[in-house]
């Protein structure tokens, strides 16, 4: 049995050894490049390949595979918009992805930012770095005393919720498929617009689908509260950045904590030291004292990696042995 591991970077060598010398029974390779349909030819002899999600997973990459006599594949990431499920399909693809590694490393995350922009301190630091500390004009707004809108209550929404009553703040919810526990607390609302209209701050943790791309848009952001802080830790497309701009720039929207951005892909996770940005947006956004960007690192933790690698072999793993796992994505 043989596994080709892709985009293995230097923080998740250590669980990928362990899991090795977990499994001596099974031969593993792997490279830091990122599985195209050029490297494809890389994972010649393997019954499975392990890969993360930076590139789209295209005809071309998938008929490389398959030609190969490859049809295994495990993602350590939980998105699965990247791939070419019509290819996939014809060519027999058992897929898997890590639904659940670290609920709260993501939560803690969009916790952590949506406090920093109601406290206003990326424009604090820069005062406090400029030696300017006079306090005024940049005064702070008291979580306890917001109330948050989080759109999607699973796994990491459930987090952000317990983390956030922690706080003291008040909580609104929606989501198609409710949780009864959540439903008993009454938190739930019927509609987006009933929370668009109650909440200060709002938190998005949907999955990337049709009918969730641009919920966040000029539509909805009029129908929002003055002043709204919006949280974005879970798919760029959820938002039409073009209205968040002009809602930051007419004042309508108090500040913004994004994670992810639509068009992330080849601009996220490389260095751009000493070099213009290729997406003016980003660059106006990131200069912005009231804009908190990261690069897709919400899940960064040791803990997530150690489960996003542990993970996805395992499934790697069961797909060779012909057994189920409970991370295959069904399509």
């Amino acid at each position: 049995m043989k596994i080709f591991a892709y985009g293995i970077r230097e923080d998740e060598q250590a669980a990928l050894r362990e899991w090795m010398s977990n499994h001596p029974e099974v031969e593993v390779d792997f490279t830091d490049k990122l599985l195209d349909p050029e490297t494809a030819k890389l994972a010649e002899g393997a019954d499975a390949v392990d890969v993360y999600q930076q590139l789209s997973y295209t005809p071309e990459t998938l008929t490389a595979l398959h030609e190969l006599g490859i049809n295994k594949m495990s993602l350590r990431n939980v998105g699965t918009d990247n791939i070419d499920f019509e290819t996939a399909r014809r060519f027999d693809f058992s897929i898997s992805n890590v639904a659940v590694y670290s609920p709260n490393a993501i939560a803690e995350h969009a916790a952590i930012q949506g406090a920093r922009v109601l406290r206003q301190t990326k424009a604090l630091d820069n005062k406090i770095a400029n030696h300017d500390l006079r306090w005024a004009p940049t005064i702070g707004r008291e979580v306890r005393m917001q109330t948050f809108g989080i759109i999607g209550t699973g796994h990491i929404g459930r987090v952000l919720i317990d983390i956030l009553k922690g706080f003291g703040a008040k909580i609104v919810a929606y989501d198609v498929y409710r949780n009864p526990e959540l439903e008993a607390e009454g938190i739930y609302v019927d509609t987006l617009d009933e929370l668009y209209a109650q909440a200060d701050a709002i938190s998005l943790h949907v999955p990337s689908l049709p009918e969730n791309y641009h919920m966040i848009s000029a539509e909805s952001i009029a129908k929002m509260k003055d002043d709204v802080v919006l949280i974005n830790v879970s798919r760029g497309d959820l938002m039409d950045i073009d209205a968040v701009i002009d809602g930051l720039n007419s004042g309508k929207i108090f500040g913004l904590a994004m994670d992810v951005y639509e068009n992330e892909v080849g601009l996220f996770n490389s260095d751009w030291s000493g070099k213009e940005f290729p997406d003016a947006k980003i660059a106006d956004l990131i200069a912005r004292d009231n804009v908190l960007v990261t690069p897709h690192t919400a899940f960064y933790t040791t803990k997530a990696v150690y489960e996003m690698v542990t993970q996805s072999m395992d499934a790697s793993l069961a797909f060779i042995k012909g057994e189920e796992t409970p991370n295959q994505v069904k399509y």
